[in-house]
């Protein structure tokens, strides 16, 4: 018989302990929504439950569980505050959370459902029904309309996961990650109409280590919008369209900014879109930059400008003619990008006089108007071509 030497056997017992802890033995408290008065019936307002149960997992020591069951509840903003007790809380819906239909409601209070100095929460499936076509409506009618809500926002926060998750008709942005850390949005799904304003599906800025992943976007605004401040950003095997592509920018609309860096976008559809893989920066000064950044294995079907880097971006000619965009583009690397564009001019690159882009690279581009060849068009663009690309390269 083998005898354990003494000090063996206390490290044992903190070792089944630990294991015993991160075990599904080790339950997370249950808090579900109806507990606190939430109805399922699309219609009462289940705000102060669901703010009820919040507090309480918030509260708890030991990981949580928010459940959202089988349903509709009717809900009006919830600020779901940090920091908790404790860094692991799963918001388990499977159910559908519905906006008020009155956009005025909503209308002026920039978020409907937003996560704030928070660490460690999930929110696993669900739908998300923003309402937003009575405020789409009332903006493409050029009336005077509140700006809109964003449907869900994190801000502030650290390793956050968004899974599985349905958002629809939001009445501005759909999902924002903002001055966040190391959180992973997967197989998410967007949908909103392609005429839908400021409908971006997911905005990121000022926020590091995000990832992107098995999601289909179909909105009226940028499928995936990155703002300045953000770095180390994946984004892979993403379905666009309708929308305005996937966009870097825009940058530079102040001028003291933090720089974009270190994104990849890899494995991605664009259908119908108005843009494929964009980079947009204001005509006018500013200190910013986007520098190392990857787009590779992009199929455009039918989209307007498949790959194109805009620096004079100066929206209703404000504050911008006669300038030169201060943000300086450097090392953009487009490969194995093929594909159909809706425009004769499938590649353009209008960069800044002052800061002309540095460092581009087309490696294995097709893209054809038509079924002809497509045209290329360049401004103040260095950089160099490989391998096979139509059109010509202009760099």
């Amino acid at each position: 018989m083998t005898v354990l030497p003494l000090p063996v056997i206390p490290l044992l017992i903190i070792l089944l302990s630990i294991s015993f802890a991160l075990s599904p033995l080790a339950k997370a408290a249950q808090y579900s929504v109806l507990s606190y008065g939430a109805m399922p019936d699309g219609k009462t307002d289940s705000t102060k439950a669901f703010a009820a149960a919040w507090s309480q997992a918030c509260a708890s020591t030991q990981p949580a569980t928010i459940s959202v069951p089988k349903g509709s509840f009717a809900l009006g903003q919830v600020r779901f505050q940090g920091p908790c007790k404790n860094n692991a809380i799963l918001v388990r819906i499977d159910g559908t959370l519905v906006a008020p239909s009155d956009y005025g409601v909503l209308g002026r209070a920039q978020n409907w459902l937003i996560f704030e100095h928070v660490n460690g929460v999930t929110i696993s499936g669900g739908t998300l029904d923003g309402q937003g076509a009575g405020l789409w409506s009332c903006k493409n009618s050029g009336k005077d309309c509140p700006s809109g809500a964003t449907s869900l926002e994190f801000s502030n926060s650290n390793n956050i996961a968004i899974t599985g998750l349905a958002s629809l008709n939001s009445q501005m942005f759909h999902i924002v990650i903002n001055a966040c850390q190391d959180v992973k949005v997967q197989g998410v799904r967007v949908s909103a109409a392609g005429d839908s304003p400021n409908t971006d599906g997911i905005h990121v800025q000022s926020s590091t280590g995000v990832t992107i992943l098995n999601s289909r976007i179909g909105t009226g605004d940028d499928c995936v919008s990155i703002g300045p401040g953000t770095s180390n950003l994946w984004i892979e095997n993403v379905a666009c369209g309708p929308g305005h592509g996937i966009s870097i920018g825009s940058l530079g609309k102040d001028s003291q900014e933090a720089g974009v860096q270190n994104v990849t976008v890899k494995t991605t559809t664009f259908t119908g879109t108005e843009n494929g893989v964009r980079i947009k920066t204001w005509g006018r000064p500013s200190n910013g930059f986007a520098r190392n950044i990857l787009f590779q294995h992009a199929v455009m079907t039918n989209v307007k400008n498949p790959i194109v880097i805009d620096q004079n971006y100066c929206p209703g000619e404000e504050n911008c003619p006669g300038q030169f965009s201060g943000v300086k583009i450097s090392d953009v690397t487009y490969q194995d990008i093929h594909g159909s564009s809706a425009t004769e001019i499938a590649v353009k690159f209008d960069c800044s006089k002052k800061y002309p882009c540095a460092g581009i690279k087309l490696e294995d581009v097709k893209l054809t108007y038509k079924n002809q060849q497509a045209e290329a068009a360049c401004s103040n663009a260095g950089g160099v071509a490989s391998g096979l690309v139509q059109p010509t390269s202009c760099l």
